[in-house]
This record gives C-alpha cells, structure tokens and sequence, in this order.
C-alpha cells in the first residue's frame, strides 16, 4: 500500500500540470526525441477529421510538438481515410504495412504496425472517437516521458460519461475496467491498481519498449501490454494523467461482454506465459451468448481468438528499416 501511495503522488499527473507547450518543445529538443501520433480507425468519419485538424494545428502548425500524425486504419467502407487525408494526416492501410506478414482485423493489428511505420522514439496512440477532442489527450501523456527518463509508459485516465442520442449521461465509463480488469489486478498485481484506466485507449510509449512487446490483435492489448511492462520493469516504469473528461460512443453490454471474454483470455495467457499459476487447463475460444425471441431462447456463439502478433523487434524487415543488428531473438 505504502508503495502505491508513493507511485500515485510521485506518477500521478494532471494535465494541467504541462501548460507550458514551449517550454516542453525545448526540453524535447534538448534530448532529441522525436515525438508521433498515431490514431488507429475503422469507419471513423465523422470524428477523424475534428481530430486531425486540432492535433495538427496545435501540435505541429502552432506549437511544433508532433513530427507526425498518422492514421493507420483497418480497412474502412466509409470515408475515414479520405477525409483524414484531406486535413493533412499521413494514411495507411493496415493491410499494406508490412504486407509479407499478412493482415489480421483488430486495434492491436493497426497499434504494432504502426511501430514499424511510424518513425518516432515516442508513439502515442490516441483514439478516433472522442466527441470532446482536445490537444491535452496528445501532449499531456508525452511530457512525462519528455520530462521523466525514468517513465517508459503513460496512460490516460479520465471521468467517462456516456453519450446517447438524447445527450450525456455523466458517469457510467470503464465498466469493463470496474468489473473485471480491477478484481483481476487486486487479485494478481495489487500494485497496478495504482492505475486508474488501464483500458483508456490513449497512452504514449517509448519505442525501445513497444519494439519488445507481443501485440494481441484484437480487445485484450491493452492489458497484456501492462502486464509485459510491469513484468520488465515493474510500477516505476508507468505514469498516468488525468485528462479531465473524455466523451465517446456508448457500447451496449453484449459487446462489453464479448471484450471481456477476449481481455480475460489474454490475462489468463500472461498469468502461464510469467509462471504466475500453474496447471491452467485448455481454454476455450467460444463465447456463448443468449438472446430471447417471444418465448423462445437462442444461444449466440462467438468465436473469439487473442491471437498474438511478435514482437516487432523480431522481425528482420524492422531492425533492417531502423538499423538494429543482431538477431532480435
């Protein structure tokens, strides 16, 4: 608890703390970093273009923070790409990077690709669906790790109310976290409880640590990439802003439920891959639902498979891009 305490005081920034934009340019350049966002899509139109437009002009136009704002999207039907082009982001297909490895659907696809094709010794990932968009959800996870060498990993954290058609409701967010990705912390590793959203979407990293990382594709990176991190470097090596509030799109229970099952497939891999239990037994990929029709009731089957992409410091095509030698194995 004590060691907690500590982290939270010492870790535990407001965004309000990094007002001074000019003054963390300087100390970026002093350093040398270079600094990219990248904003994972799927059919994201409708708020990918406020988003660039406010990242760009005051991240790279006003206040020359971002060397690069890239949007790495999964293949959307409608005008996600187009538009983000048309507001100045560099646009990728997931599918054309690294194309020899083929693609696979799924967030955690598009967040490890973006290793490879983004070219900053910071990433931050920010989400594609925030209705309150604002420069602090790029610049306030970066400047812990502009100021702080010892910081390697920076999460967001944030009130979640949720927005409906009729207006916001003004709590209800991080169900999933509340629900089953805290218990599952206080069980295992009561020091990450420290973490207030361990699932927030938006975090920045140093590349030295993403090129290590094992990707899940789909729902459960976020937490394997918590766990990965604390295993190598333990609480010290995170930080976390509170950026106030973030408003998005509400999701309904099936589908937090079917995101559960997937972060929950993932935890119980990191629990066997650490040693942390033993005698684990062949897990499942089916998710079984119901749904009731009158008086008639359906089992809805879900497969879902955390698979897991390497990381990307194995691969040849990466060391060779970025000028690592060796064998990355």
């Amino acid at each position: 608890m004590q060691k907690i305490e500590h982290w939270i005081r010492e870790q535990t920034f407001h965004h309000s703390a990094f007002w001074d934009l000019r003054a963390m340019i300087e100390e970026k350049e002093k350093k040398g970093l270079s600094i990219s966002l990248c904003i994972p899509t799927l059919n994201e139109e409708k708020t990918i273009g406020k988003e660039i437009v406010i990242f760009k002009s005051e991240l790279m136009d006003r206040y020359p923070l971002l060397d690069e704002i890239a949007v790495i999207d999964s293949g959307s039907s409608d005008r996600t790409r187009e538009v983000a082009a048309s507001f100045g982001a560099d646009v990728y297909l997931s599918s054309e990077i690294l194309p020899e490895h083929g693609f696979k659907r799924g967030k955690g696809e598009n967040l490890w690709k973006a290793i490879y094709q983004l070219k900053g010794d910071i990433i931050c990932y920010v989400d594609a669906d925030i209705a309150n968009i604002h420069p602090r959800f790029c610049y306030a996870l970066v400047a812990p790790l502009i100021y702080r060498d010892s910081i390697h990993y920076v999460k967001a954290f944030y009130d979640r109310p949720l927005a409906f058609s009729h207006g916001v409701r003004p709590s209800g967010g991080g169900r999933v976290t509340e629900i089953l990705v805290r218990p599952l912390f206080s069980l295992f590793y009561p020091e990450l409880t420290a973490l207030v959203q361990p699932l927030s979407g938006e975090y920045a990293v140093r590349r030295h640590v993403l090129e290590q990382l094992p990707f899940p594709i789909g729902y459960g990176v976020e937490t394997s990439h918590i766990l990965d991190v604390y295993r190598e470097y333990g609480l010290d090596a995170f930080g976390q802003t509170d950026l106030d509030q973030r408003v998005h799109r509400n999701q309904s229970t099936r589908d937090l439920g079917k995101m559960s099952f997937g972060i929950l497939q993932s935890f119980l891999h990191r629990l066997k891959m650490h040693g942390t239990v033993d005698g684990l037994p062949a897990l499942s990929n089916l998710y079984r639902q119901f749904q009731a029709h009158d008086n008639s009731y359906e089992q809805v089957v879900h497969e879902i498979i955390e698979e897991e992409r390497p990381p990307m410091i194995t691969l040849p095509e990466y060391r060779d891009k970025f000028g690592i030698s060796g064998s990355g194995s």
